[in-house]
């Protein structure tokens, strides 16, 4: 079994067709077709069900391309480190984040690196904290951007930044009125939440300070955007948590009130990468730069 076999075999099970897959491996149907076969013919296992106008994996298919798709991400992985280490000055850096957090963190990460390293393409990858240390753990990415906590133990990380996290109300809110003041949590286990769709990071966290305030918070709106959250809390839909980055926004014509809470809560964004990798010089330095990276800045 070789490697480009491996791969023939995954693009069939993504396109469910012989001739989609074809066309995208720039191969001739009838060769792809025949390397499948052999595969199929040497261990005695038929891996497809052909069907008139499409396919589909047997059993034995199933697992094949479970194990094949970390194979597949193992020898990538292996590749772009050897080329790190034939040339650090080239390549390829794949870098995920959070898609507000790289808003405010990474543009001036992003423009230093390149003046470092003006032969590495960096490529970004903005999907939510599940999504993210999936593409981790399966070697689609060398480095992320993540809130804690991180779930799986596959995966090491290196704290960058600290902040407050603050309770955001609507103008008209009452708490609106007494600012300065820190907010006790606790006593708001009534009110309406608009909080972050399941697999953000920053929903968990705020379901967490809830739970140690106390309480389940009663859950109105959800979204997937945190400036979607301001501007329903704006709106007078609820109230929220937002992370101290998120108050130096000045997108919107208006805004919640930003009130501290009397607990004073953090969150910590951290740089995660696979435990069993080498980092290469780009990743080694990207992470570093992060890590000296400013909200301010």
């Amino acid at each position: 079994m070789e490697l480009r076999q491996i791969r023939y075999v995954l693009a069939v099970a993504e396109e469910h067709s012989f001739s989609r897959a074809a066309a995208r491996l720039h191969l001739a149907q009838p060769s792809l077709s025949q390397q499948i076969a052999k595969l199929e013919k040497s261990w005695g296992v038929q891996l497809f069900h052909r069907l008139p106008h499409h396919v589909e994996l047997t059993d034995a298919g199933e697992r094949f391309v479970q194990v094949a798709q970390a194979l597949i991400a193992q020898a990538d992985g292996l590749e772009r480190e050897m080329r790190s280490f034939a040339n650090g000055d080239i390549g390829k850096l794949y870098v995920g984040s959070l898609p507000n957090t790289g808003t405010y963190v990474l543009p001036s990460v992003i423009s230093r690196f390149a003046a470092r390293f003006p032969g590495v393409e960096l490529q970004l990858i903005e999907e939510s904290s599940s999504i993210l240390e999936q593409l981790l753990v399966n070697g689609k990415l060398d480095v992320s951007l993540l809130t804690m906590p991180i779930k799986d133990s596959s995966l090491c990380y290196e704290p960058a930044i600290r902040e407050e996290i603050y309770l955001a109300v609507p103008p008209t809110h009452p708490l609106a009125e007494v600012k300065d003041e820190e907010v006790d949590l606790s006593a708001l286990h009534d009110q309406p939440f608009v909080l972050l769709k399941e697999g953000q990071g920053f929903r968990q966290i705020s379901l967490d300070l809830c739970a140690q305030a106390g309480f389940r918070p009663k859950i109105v709106f959800e979204s997937s955007n945190i400036q979607t959250v301001q501007s329903l809390v704006a709106a007078g839909m609820g109230i929220s948590f937002i992370p101290d980055m998120i108050t130096l926004s000045t997108w919107a014509s208006h805004t919640p009130v930003y009130l501290k809470l009397s607990t004073r809560p953090t969150r910590t964004l951290v740089v995660a990468y696979r435990r069993d990798r080498h980092l290469s010089k780009q990743t080694e330095t990207f992470i570093q730069m992060i890590k000296e990276q400013r909200l301010s800045d």
